[in-house]
């Protein structure tokens, strides 16, 4: 069961089907409801009318025998007093109106006196005295109808009524009140069908919606299967090579589609990266280690020919290799800067104190944030370049520009090419071919230096200087 609703697919089909059923739910209730309204509503109207016609002839003088009360319809002619006066032909049970008479009883004649001494015409008047707003006039209907619900029994038939009651003033006969029904059995026919045929409907077009949603899903998220089974294929075989397929669609399938081979040549491009890395550090590493081994067993063998400024030579090399390989793991592993304030310019003269053929031009304190230390070796390293390549000359300038702190280093060597002014920030590359060890270091220097200056929120470019050579130029934000 877990496994079944783990399921994209499952979920959703699932939650439009409970959408569905809730908002059928919900409108059937509604219909329902509705239907029962309009019905009860009809019954009333209905009884309302009887009860009006029956007050309407209580009013013009028709005796009780008289009346025209239907036989299939409940009618009851009430006085004030509660006796009930008039009632319709077999009416055997009634409830619901206020009095459960069904038996009528003669009511007193005109100038009959009742066991106060007075008629009943002047005890109407005493009562009418009291009855303001309730009062009617000699002959006059009332407007106002009152209704409720009950049921009877009608020539052996019971049935629930919406009964309608409306007073009268008879004249010198008195006030009655006529309580008619109105049959409620329709009404209950008619929303008895209406529920059977929702529970019949509701869970067939429910288990319809649950079905198609089933299918659609299954379709829209057919490619998706075929992304995490090639994406299983790929992490099984490590093939970097391989991609997923990418549907001819331009929804969020075909985005994430996109998506992950763009992560996979990114991966791959990453992983190829640092096997080149691996391969190359091996490679420099291999040089003066054998050198440095080399002259160990010379010297073991034959002491009077040990070279030892050559071993120690190779080992500050290796000690020099070693400690770029390690900031840049570092750096790889997302290393941050250390948050402290640098002046730049000053950071720049402290390195360039002592180094011959270096001239440096600042334009006041330039404060930027980072590590001192990293900071430093990228103007080590661009000092170094620029040693290297000069003829007779490096200038180091440093301004503020905007937001940001510029320094510059240039040369009057022979410059970089344009098509090498990417490649030269790779590691381990050198444009010299034959990769002379004695000229150079080992192709990381200006690689450390633009991934420093990247994690300091800079950049460092190369470009052409005023005299012709390389124009490094290194910019990081002001604080």
């Amino acid at each position: 069961m877990r496994r079944l609703f783990g399921s994209v697919r499952a979920r959703a089909a699932l939650g439009a089907t409970l959408v569905v059923a809730v908002a059928l739910l919900a409108a059937g209730a509604a219909v329902l409801l509705s239907l029962r309204s309009n019905l009860v509503e009809q019954a009333g109207t209905e009884a309302e009318r009887v009860a009006r016609t029956v007050a309407a002839e209580l009013a013009g003088g028709r005796a009780y025998g008289d009346l025209d009360l239907d036989d299939e319809t409940p009618v009851q002619v009430v006085d004030k007093d509660g006796t009930l006066v008039a009632a319709s032909e077999g009416l055997e049970r009634i409830s619901g109106t206020g009095t459960n008479a069904v038996t009528p009883r003669p009511a007193p004649s005109p100038g009959r006196t009742d066991g106060h001494g007075g008629d009943d015409r002047d005890d109407r008047d005493d009562d009418d005295d009291r009855d303001d707003e309730a009062s009617l006039e000699p002959g006059e209907i009332g407007r106002e109808t009152d209704f409720t619900e009950g049921s009877a029994t009608v020539d052996g038939h019971t049935e629930d009524y919406r009964f309608a009651a409306v007073e009268v003033d008879a004249d010198e006969r008195g006030r009655f009140t006529v309580i008619a029904g109105g049959s409620l059995d329709a009404e209950q026919s008619a929303v008895d069908s209406a529920t059977t045929a929702m529970l019949v409907g509701f869970p067939l077009l429910i288990g319809v919606v649950a079905g198609v949603t089933w299918l659609v899903t299954r379709r829209a998220l057919r490619p998706v299967e075929g992304i995490r089974r090639e994406m299983a294929e790929i992490t099984a075989s490590e093939d970097l090579t391989r991609r997923v397929p990418e549907p001819a669609t331009h929804d969020e399938v075909a985005r994430l589609a996109r998506t992950t081979n763009e992560t996979l040549a990114a991966l791959e491009s990453s992983v190829e990266r640092q096997r080149r890395f691996v391969a190359d550090a091996s490679h420099e590493l291999r040089s003066p280690i054998a050198s440095l081994r080399t002259q160990l067993e010379v010297a073991a063998a034959h002491p009077e020919l040990l070279d030892l400024d050559g071993a120690v030579e190779d080992t500050v090399r290796l000690q020099h290799l070693a400690a770029d390989l390690l900031l840049l793991a570092r750096l790889d592993a997302g290393e941050r800067p250390a948050d402290g304030r640098v002046d730049l310019a000053a950071l720049a003269a402290e390195e360039a104190a002592g180094r011959a053929g270096v001239r440096v031009d600042m334009d006041g304190p330039l404060e930027v944030a980072g590590s001192r230390g990293q900071l430093a070796r990228v103007l080590a390293n661009l000092l170094d370049n620029a040693a290297r390549h000069a003829r007779s000359a490096v200038v180091v300038t440093t301004r503020r520009e905007g937001g940001s702190a510029v320094l510059q280093v240039s040369d009057d060597g022979d410059g970089v090419p344009v098509a090498d002014r990417e490649r030269i920030f790779e590691r381990f590359v050198r444009l010299d071919e034959a990769r002379s060890r004695d000229d150079g270091g080992a192709g990381l220097g200006l690689a450390i230096a633009r991934d420093v200056a990247e994690r300091h929120g800079g950049s460092l470019t190369v470009g052409d200087g005023p005299a012709g050579g390389a124009l490094f130029e290194l910019r990081l934000p002001t604080v």
